[in-house]
């Protein structure tokens, strides 16, 4: 376009009818090539902006899924949500947008430097001159985009955090009468984040003009010898318009290649913020023994246990022999490690000294995926997904047992007692985290996706807690029978639903301390039989 702009001076002193239609052809010719290059650009680099964000989403999710437990005792789930929906479209915007542009504007830089050089090098060497000043701007820009981008991202996942905590636990911010402070709150971390992303704005509006004035001084300075030297005729017209075209030109895609370096930056920033949970250590898997059916003996030998980044001893000298197909129930008062010792035979955490074995094999010796095999857990907090109750019995592995498998473990865990009443029955769908259902009737369905894997070990932590006195019975008849010829890990501070275990064990600040049947227990009058009758003689019962 600088070029043809001398050939329209030559063609209006000349204006033939074939210079005419070859400059108008020129022109038309030059806007198609330029469209078929836009659609070009813009699609396929739009279908290569998609495919970084799926591939980044689905291996940083993947990613996730691998880390280890205290992992996430240590971050929140808003800032990992926002690290996989705002920060992973922030790299995007670097890798899509930011090199679109670097690409098109940079090579539209060098071809009409190359093109002023060759119209006249001892001009365009002064424009060089300001470069310096240009690359010192955009550094200093650099810093600050940087700083504020992560400003951002955390802000982002505060926002994420206050909203999932709020609309998660609606009931209680009604019942509690905690709707305004909620919105204060919100408004809070909103407003911060609105001021973090206005510092950032700032920044841009203000490098973006002064690195155009730097560019603006060169090309005066050019644009004011170019006059000089046409005023001496040492310069044609058609070069002056030549230089000139191509010098305002150039303005524009070096103001491009400027306001690009915030995208950059964001994504740099992004990308840090991703990459520090790529790089995290993943779950050991340090096994490489296969285990294919369990026994279910576990041993804990000499276990010593503290949570990462912390000092204070959770579990202390713990030796505790379970043979294969016994009931034990681990009793105590909260925080005394009930939880903790039952987390360690799954390696959700690893023990920091002593070691714990099932069926005689040291558990950081077996492969991960066969340890788990061997276990089933219900948890106190159920976890259910928005999926059908038959879908969240069968889940994971447990997907391909046929119907009957289902229909029987649904039977056993009385599930089948509140979804015959549904109108799908055990397609019915359960809701987020189940809020279609009530608390005992979810602890019932975690029941049954425990008794559907058949696991050799399994592990109750308060697996009746939020049931019913009936219900409680019931399903107690069903764990009973359960838990013959099974290992079974009962922790329990509701005593009556432990009476009948083989062997109760006695925690208390990371300590065994007591360890018998019922009866023997509340025989030596200690610690159980202390506990037993705050629950039954204190209460009246």
């Amino acid at each position: 376009l600088a070029h043809m702009m001398g050939v329209v001076e030559q063609t209006l002193r000349d204006p033939t009818d074939d210079k005419v239609f070859l400059l108008i052809s020129a022109l038309i010719g030059i806007y198609i090539f330029r469209g078929v290059g836009t659609f070009l650009g813009k699609y396929f680099i739009a279908w290569v902006g998609r495919e970084v964000i799926h591939q980044l989403r689905v291996e940083l999710f993947g990613k996730m899924l691998r880390l280890p437990s205290h992992y996430y005792d240590s971050e929140s789930s808003g800032r990992l949500i926002s690290r996989v929906i705002f920060d992973v479209e922030q790299v995007n915007d670097a890798t899509t947008r930011a090199i679109t542009t670097s690409v098109q504007e940079g090579i539209t830089v060098i071809l009409l430097m190359g093109y002023l050089i060759w119209l006249d090098a001892s001009l365009t060497l002064i424009f060089f001159a300001v470069v310096p000043c240009i690359g010192a701007m955009v550094a200093l820009a650099s810093r600050f985009f940087r700083r504020y981008s992560q400003r951002i991202q955390k802000t982002i996942g505060d926002v994420t955090q206050v909203t999932n905590d709020t609309l998660n636990a609606h009931r209680e911010v009604r019942i509690y009468g905690a709707t305004e402070y909620e919105e204060q709150r919100f408004l809070k971390v909103s407003h911060n984040n609105r001021r973090q992303v206005m510092k950032f704005a700032l920044t841009n509006a203000i490098s973006v003009p002064l690195t155009q004035q730097i560019v603006a001084l060169g090309l005066a300075a050019m644009i004011y010898l170019m006059f000089q030297r046409v005023a001496g005729d040492t310069t044609t017209a058609a070069e002056f318009l030549q230089f000139i075209t191509a010098a305002s030109l150039i303005a524009k895609p070096l103001r491009a290649l400027t306001d690009i370096n915030s995208s950059i930056q964001k994504g740099v920033a992004a990308a840090d913020s991703i990459f520090t949970v790529m790089d995290a250590e993943t779950e050991r898997d340090s096994g490489s023994k296969r285990l294919q059916k369990s026994q279910g003996a576990v041993d804990f030998r000499d276990v010593n246990f503290c949570y990462p980044d912390t000092e204070r001893t959770v579990l202390s000298n713990i030796n505790l022999s379970i043979k294969a197909g016994e009931s034990v129930a681990l009793v105590g008062k909260s925080g005394s490690g009930k939880s903790t010792l039952a987390n360690l035979i799954p390696r959700f955490y690893d023990v920091h000294q002593g070691s714990v074995c099932l069926d005689g094999l040291a558990i950081d010796e077996v492969t991960l995926g066969d340890l788990r095999d061997q276990i089933a857990v219900v948890s106190q907090s159920v976890a259910l997904f928005d999926a059908s109750i038959r879908n969240n019995i069968a889940y994971g592995s447990l997907r391909h047992c046929s119907d009957a498998e289902i229909e029987a473990a649904a039977e056993a865990a009385l599930v089948t007692e509140f979804s015959q009443k549904l109108p799908l029955g055990l397609d019915t769908p359960v809701g987020e985290n189940g809020t279609l259902l009530s608390g005992g009737q979810k602890q019932r369905i975690a029941i049954a996706r425990a008794l559907l894997k058949d696991a050799p070990v399994l592990i109750l932590d308060e697996a009746t807690s939020a049931l019913d006195t009936e219900s409680e019975r019931l399903i107690q008849q069903a764990l009973d029978k359960v838990m013959k010829n099974r290992t079974t890990i009962v922790i329990a501070h509701r005593l009556s639903t432990i009476e009948h275990v083989d062997r109760i064990v006695v925690m208390d600040s990371g300590h065994i301390i007591e360890q018998g049947s019922h009866t023997e227990l509340l025989a030596k009058q200690g610690a159980y039989a202390q506990l037993h009758h705050v629950q039954f003689v204190d209460s009246g019962a």
